[in-house]
């Protein structure tokens, strides 16, 4: 009785070893092929003379297959030639069809690149432009600024003006004085100061004597 359960116990181990074998074996070669569609489909891609892009590549028990459009027979015979140099590559069946009208990846890639180059340039340009204009309009904002803050520092050192009652606004380096002094002579010491100040180009009077 022992015996035969032995015996029993062996075979199943045995059947149990085959198949292990015939798995492995199989899911090593499904693996090998799928390894050699990687590396041709790497080398086609990586070639510039060959549009890789556009070249399907199926391999099976180690024969691989070619299919898609060249655009010229040299094309076709260098995807070829990587294809056969690949390691692993039994065999290598072409179905790739010439069509002098194709244009291949590595022509529309310059195509793209020459775009790209040239929208670059414009917006460079146009980018260049903007930027020197809001410069120009920030260097006036801030000559402004400056020459609003001199003037009402001037107005506040000068002991004949009463200088915390007048506001000061300047634009386009026009200045304009507005507010409220107790004599013609402080308006016009506070005129006088805002003409001589630098960067001024004119001075609006909006000061009221009372």
């Amino acid at each position: 009785m022992l015996k035969n359960v032995r015996g029993t116990i062996c075979g199943v181990v045995v059947v149990l070893m085959a198949t292990a074998a015939i798995l492995a074996q199989s899911t090593t070669q499904v693996l090998s092929d799928a390894e050699i569609t990687s590396s041709v489909k790497t080398k086609l891609l990586a070639d510039t003379t060959v549009g890789g892009l556009k070249i399907d590549v199926d391999t099976k028990d180690g024969v691989v297959t070619l299919t898609g459009p060249v655009s010229t027979s040299a094309e076709r015979a260098q995807a070829i030639r990587l294809a056969t140099n690949t390691g692993g590559v039994k065999k290598v069946v072409n179905k790739l069809v010439v069509d002098p009208h194709h244009k291949s990846t590595t022509d529309k890639t310059k195509d793209a690149a020459g775009k790209a180059a040239e929208a670059t340039k414009d917006g460079v340009e146009k980018a260049g432009e903007v930027t020197k204009d809001a410069a120009i309009k920030t260097k006036d904002v801030v000559a402004d600024a400056t020459i609003t803050s001199e003037v009402k520092t001037k107005l506040l050192g000068d002991t004949k003006v009463a200088g915390l009652k007048i506001d000061v606004d300047t634009k386009d380096n026009v200045v304009t004085l507005t507010g409220v002094v107790t004599s013609q002579a402080e308006k016009n010491e506070a005129l006088r100061l805002a003409r001589t100040t630098m960067g001024v180009k004119r001075v609006v009077d909006k000061l009221t004597v009372k």
